[in-house]
C-alpha cells in the first residue's frame, strides 16, 4: 500500500514554490520521489531558492514565468515538457493577498488578486492538462484557503479568488475525469512561516486568536501540508476527485471557545 504514494519518475511543477507553504509542498514530493519545477516572476528568488533546496538534498529545476501571461505559460510549458519531461502534477500555488477593507480596495488592486490567484491556475492547469490528456493521467492540486469558506475583514478579493478557485476546482474535476486527472484543492490554516513570524509571539492579539480559535491550540508547520500534497499527487488517491482537504489543525470543524474556557 506504502507503495501506492511513491512518485519516482513523477515531474511535479510547484507554482510560486520559491518559499513559504510551496516551497514545503515541493520539498515533501521532492522527498517522495518527485523530479521538482518551480516557477517564480524574479530570477532572484529563484536562484536564491535553488540553494535552498540544494541545502536540503533536492535539485529543482528553476523557470521564470509569470503565471496570468497565457503566452508566457505556453511557451514554458513547452520548455519544461521538452527539457524535463511530461508534467505529472501541477501545484498551483503561487498567489497574493492585498488586506484592504473593501470600501477603500480600489478595482486594480482586486483584478489583480483574481488575476494572479483565480485566473492564473486557470491558465496553467488549461495547459499543463493538454499533456496529461495525451498521456491518459496527471493530478492537478490547487491551493485553496480557509477564506474558500468564510470571509473576514480586509480581503475581498482574496476569499473571492479562494471561493472561485474552490469551485474551478470541482469544475476541471468534472471535465477532466474521463481522462482520468483528478484536480483536488488544499485549503491551508494558519501557518509558521517567515510571513507570519511578526504576529507569532505571545501578546499579540492576532497569535492570541489562532492559539483559541485552533483546537490544535497551535500555528501549523509547513512540514504539515506535505503529507496532503502526496497524497493527492499519487495514486493513492486515484478515485478522489472535485475535493478540498483543509490542513488547519480544525477550525473549520468547530465554532471556536468561549472567552476563558479551557
Amino acid at each position: 500500500m506504502i507503495q501506492s504514494f511513491n512518485l519516482e519518475g513523477k515531474v511535479a511543477l510547484v507554482t510560486g514554490g520559491t518559499h513559504g507553504l510551496g516551497m514545503a509542498i515541493a520539498t515533501g514530493l521532492a522527498k517522495a520521489g518527485a523530479q521538482i519545477v518551480i516557477n517564480d516572476v524574479f530570477e532572484d528568488k529563484l536562484a536564491n531558492a535553488v540553494e535552498e533546496y540544494k541545502s536540503n538534498g533536492i535539485e529543482v529545476k528553476p523557470y521564470t514565468f509569470d503565471v496570468t501571461k497565457e503566452e508566457q505559460v505556453k511557451a514554458a510549458i513547452a520548455s519544461i515538457e521538452l527539457e524535463v519531461g511530461g508534467i505529472d502534477i501541477l501545484v498551483n500555488n503561487a498567489g497574493i493577498i492585498k488586506r484592504t477593507p473593501a470600501l477603500e480596495m480600489n478595482v486594480a488592486d482586486f483584478r489583480q488578486v483574481i488575476d494572479i490567484d483565480l485566473i492564473g491556475p486557470f491558465i496553467m492547469s488549461k495547459y499543463v492538462a493538454q499533456g496529461m490528456v495525451k498521456r491518459g493521467s496527471g493530478k492537478i492540486i490547487n491551493m485553496c484557503s480557509m477564506m474558500s469558506e468564510l470571509g473576514r475583514n480586509s480581503v475581498s478579493a482574496y476569499a473571492s479568488a479562494k471561493g472561485g478557485l474552490k469551485m474551478l476546482t470541482r469544475n476541471l474535476a468534472t471535465e477532466w475525469a474521463k481522462y482520468n486527472i483528478q484536480v483536488n484543492g488544499i485549503g491551508p490554516g494558519y501557518f509558521a512561516t517567515s510571513q507570519t513570524e511578526p504576529i507569532r509571539v505571545d501578546g499579540h492579539p492576532f497569535n492570541e486568536f489562532i492559539i483559541n480559535r485552533t483546537p490544535a491550540g497551535k500555528w501549523g508547520d509547513p512540514s504539515d501540508l506535505a503529507g496532503a500534497a502526496v497524497f493527492l499527487s499519487s495514486q493513492a488517491s486515484d478515485f478522489v476527485n472535485g475535493q478540498v482537504i483543509y490542513v488547519d489543525g480544525g477550525i473549520l470543524a468547530t465554532i471556536g471557545k468561549p472567552h476563558g474556557e479551557e
